[in-house]
């Protein structure tokens, strides 16, 4: 079979065969570290995105790609590489994040968009503990220390027997 005799590409999802739903795009995904806490620190902090370079695959980028990151918000550092401006060297303020750093409100401006070292970045362990990272940056900026995780902890590893 020839190219020329290929059906088109469908454009939207509800193109192909027993698809119902929306178009792909509507469909988000967002990872554990976006829980909802009755007192998320990081809705009063906002020191990691002052402090970590913010580099990402450029397929994240909206436009062709279909990603979500606004492209006036980044800078090219590599071929298929790009940055949150502000951050391209680290120790810089990321140009989506709002408000005061350590004052109740700081927010990310393209939350919903951010790429996915924001959204990966943990501020707690799997154990509860505070991310060390996070506490040093807290620290430097004359943030109070974060407590254990609120909620459900892992189980703790089982004891083994002590050898004779």
């Amino acid at each position: 079979m020839t190219s020329s005799h290929l059906p088109p590409l469908p454009t939207d999802l509800r193109d192909l065969p027993g698809v119902q739903e929306s178009p792909l795009d509507a469909v988000r995904y967002d990872p554990p570290n976006d829980e909802v806490f009755d007192e998320n620190p990081c809705l009063s902090c906002g020191v990691c995105c002052s402090h970590f370079r913010v580099s990402f695959y450029s397929g994240e980028l909206a436009g062709e790609t279909g990603g979500t990151v606004p492209v006036e918000l980044t800078t090219k550092i590599g071929p298929l590489r790009a940055c949150m401006k502000g951050t391209e060297q680290g120790g810089g303020r990321c140009i989506a994040l709002r408000g005061t750093l350590g004052q109740p409100g700081i927010h990310c401006a393209i939350y919903p968009d951010r790429p996915n070292p924001c959204r990966d970045y943990q501020i707690w362990e799997a154990d509860g503990s505070p991310n060390p990272d996070c506490q040093r940056l807290r620290a430097k900026h004359g943030l109070p220390p974060l407590p254990h995780r609120p909620g459900p902890q892992a189980p703790a590893a089982p004891e083994h027997d002590k050898a004779a």
